[in-house]
């Protein structure tokens, strides 16, 4: 079964349409299509779109073309709040997709981007199901990020009233979202469309002397040579997109960004490298840069580069580097050179932040990677994106925790390094509602994983058994069901699936410039979908801040650094860290602080630990084994009530590296768990009178991930310069 459906490996790019083929044959040709060009009577028979004069072949479709989306829509009439220059938390998700994006169209979905926005406001939309989406309270921002591969296709093939709908490989999907066909029945054939007819229609192009080819080629716009694509209906859905996020933005109050996805993988074995590409603007390009245009994510910058040229900035995402079989933080480049400075400050500058959790798994680490580390078997995904049957996910170069340690290694063979990035969470939803609560959770795929029969988390009634295997044979899944004791479940694989996750910055007001900035400096978290608030400060004149006073974080902020940044050494002081975190109103009780620490040797050995810096309940820290005591905080599974009267409402520690080495390159980042509560297969379970599976974990321990701070060793024949979040070594002997 494809537990990824927002994915499909085609590897579409330049290459695959001959363009050198193609301008060879036009050279040859080169007077019948000048005279055609000039009375406009040449096109394609296969083409029922208006003939194409020389003027439209020569129009600008440039991914760099700007064009402002602003909206007059009418604001909040409250007052903007004054910026608080200690910063407050922001919540929110940069990850939601629409009808616009393909896989979630054909699974049902019909939100619309302006729907997706009032769902994060607070307001209910309905799932595919006929059940009400709501918010348990509203998000701070939101980013509809629909894929840019493909954008409004779907919808445009269904709607019987376009040109594109009438052409052949659209007659299947007429009418597919109409109300009495979305049903739970549907699934399967929902599945062959998508596993069977929509992967060899997306490549197919026109032959090589189609004016859309010549037109593709001239304007470098490659998505206009597929039959399948129309251009008109691609703009119009991003004009859709991009517009609807200027209308909701109300400064002071909620922020949206201009969004999209940048849905690419390798060329070997379909490794996941999406992006989620954000803009700091009502500006943005005409049309989105996508894997038809490069599957190669340096393109990718060099295009970000190219805008920011012309005062559009942007920042992309990369997420789900869990499944991406060791590709997403490789020690090479896509086209496996050596990786460099050049390379490295190129990647920090368009790629200051990683999703670290989301609904298809977490990626800090694998138990494979850090063996010592009891809480890194947590909503482990670890199949490959978009494979057919599933196939295992090689971890190294897949998790964030590794790629700290390999940024190590890289500069310490002077290469320079690309993985010094921040951390955040968002969702993946493909409904345009995150559901990030594991008490009310509807997965992400509409009417594929809508129910608990369809994620696997409750028994197949006997009737849904041959349907469910009617529709998971369209995904090649080599068994439909799994027997377990209580009886016959969806093999599906939706259970490695999570309520996860949101996105949450340090900023000094809810605004796009000020939180886009929290995103540039790093300053950012990541949380399971709970609202944890956590800080994390480094310094060497920390140690007369007094937790308990009302100035701990101005005076942190200016006698320190906090997550994000550069900790450069200070002769043979030893750095103090200042962590403080404060539960979830609305969520468990806090059961302790970490801090990770990754270092590199002389040898140039890299190396981990986990430490417990603070436990609740006043509780101490063991300093031979580094860990809190059990707090005692227990769960029942039969309701899924907890412990009362344990845990910490907040958790505050100052904490000094017992094994510090003043000489040694090293990061550090805070992970702050709660208590333990219900995972969402159990509250599924428990909702329909079944136990839970006895093969799934009943319980969760929801959490927050600091973004790092590094130390880097004084050193007198180097100098340090900030490069836009990373840092570039100069030898000064040189």
């Amino acid at each position: 079964m494809v537990n990824q459906v927002d994915l499909i490996n085609v590897n579409i790019h330049l290459g695959e349409f001959s363009m050198k083929s193609i301008l060879i044959k036009l050279l040859i040709a080169i007077p019948v299509i000048y005279l055609a060009l000039l009375v406009g009577l040449w096109s394609s028979v296969n083409d029922s779109r208006p003939m194409l004069s020389l003027l439209d072949m020569l129009r600008s479709d440039s991914a760099t073309e700007i064009i402002n989306f602003s909206s007059d829509e009418e604001k909040s009439s409250k007052p903007k709040p004054k910026p608080n220059k200690d910063r407050n938390p922001y919540y929110g998700d940069l990850h939601v997709h629409t009808k616009h994006s393909f896989d979630a169209y054909i699974f049902g979905v019909t939100a619309t981007p302006n729907d997706a926005y009032r769902y994060a406001k607070g307001e209910g939309i309905m799932h595919p199901m006929g059940y009400e989406m709501k918010l348990q309270e509203p998000l701070d921002f939101y980013s509809v990020t629909d894929h840019g591969f493909f954008m409004g296709m779907l919808n445009a093939w269904a709607d019987t009233s376009t040109d594109i709908s009438q052409k052949d490989f659209a007659k299947p999907f007429h009418d597919l979202n109409e109300i009495e066909n979305i049903t739970p029945e549907s699934a399967g054939p929902r599945s062959a469309l998508f596993s069977t007819i929509l992967g060899g229609t997306i490549t197919e192009p026109y032959s090589d002397f189609s004016p859309s080819v010549l037109k593709a080629w001239l304007t470098k716009n490659t998505q206009a040579a597929l039959r399948s694509f129309d251009y008109e209906i691609h703009k119009s859905a991003w004009e859709d997109v991009a517009k609807a996020a200027n209308e909701h933005n109300d400064p002071g109050h909620f922020t949206t960004f201009i969004g999209y996805e940048f849905t690419t993988s390798t060329n070997i074995e379909g490794g996941n490298l999406h992006r989620n590409v954000i803009f700091n603007s009502s500006k943005a390009p005409i049309r989105p840069w996508t894997r038809i245009d490069s599957i190669n994510p340096e393109d990718l910058w060099t295009w970000q580069d190219k805008l920011r040229d012309k005062g559009v900035d942007t920042v992309s995402i990369p997420h789900n580097p869990n499944g991406s079989n060791g590709q997403m933080f490789e020690m090479e480049t896509f086209y496996s050179d050596p990786i460099n400075r050049e390379y490295a400050e190129k990647r920090m500058r368009n790629e200051p932040i990683v999703e670290v959790t989301q609904v298809k798994g977490t990626s800090e680490t694998h138990p494979l990677l850090s063996p010592d580390d009891e809480w890194a078997d947590f909503e482990i995904m670890d199949v490959r994106v978009g494979s057919r049957p599933p196939t295992y996910s090689k971890p190294s170069g897949s998790y964030v925790r590794e790629a700290y340690l390999n940024g190590l290694t890289l500069e310490f063979t002077k290469q320079g390094n690309p993985y010094k990035f921040g951390l955040i969470g968002s969702s993946d939803t493909h409904t345009g509602a995150g559901a990030f609560d594991e008490s009310n959770y509807w997965s992400k795929v509409g009417i594929l994983d809508g129910d608990p029969e369809n994620r696997g988390s409750a028994p197949l009634t006997p009737e849904n058994i041959q349907r469910m295997d009617d529709y998971m044979r369209a995904f090649n899944q080599p068994r439909s069901t799994v027997s377990l004791e209580q009886g016959e479940y969806a093999n599906t694989g939706f259970t490695q699936w999570g309520a996860s996750g949101l996105a949450a910055v340090w900023a000094e007001e809810n605004t796009r410039d000020s939180i886009f900035k929290a995103f540039k400096r790093k300053e950012t978290f990541a949380t399971t979908g709970t609202r944890i608030a956590v800080r994390f400060f480094g310094g060497f004149n920390l140690s007369s801040i007094d937790l308990n006073s009302e100035m701990l974080v101005s005076q942190a902020y200016q006698n320190g650094v906090t997550m994000g940044s550069d900790l450069v050494g200070d002769g043979d002081k030893t750095p103090e860290f200042i962590v403080w975190a404060q539960r979830d109103k609305n969520g468990a009780a806090l059961q302790r602080v970490q801090i990770i620490k990754g270092w590199i040797d002389a040898a140039g050995r890299t190396h981990e630990k986990v430490y417990d810096v603070v436990c609740s309940d006043g509780l101490q820290v063991d300093l031979i084994t580094n860990r809190c005591p059990d707090n005692g905080a227990k769960v029942n599974i039969n309701d899924c009530s907890i412990t009362q009267n344990t845990g910490s409402s907040e958790l505050k520690a100052k904490w000094i590296d017992p094994d510090f080495d003043n000489e040694t390159k090293s990061f550090y980042y805070a992970r702050v768990l709660e208590n333990p509560t219900c995972r969402w297969s159990t509250w599924d379970a428990i909702s329909r009178g079944f136990k839970p599976r006895e093969d799934l974990h009943d319980t969760i321990q929801e959490r927050a991930w600091s973004s790092p701070i590094w130390y880097i060793p004084p050193a007198s024949d180097v100098d340090v310069v900030p490069l836009g979040g990373t840092v570039r070594m100069i030898n000064l002997s040189t």
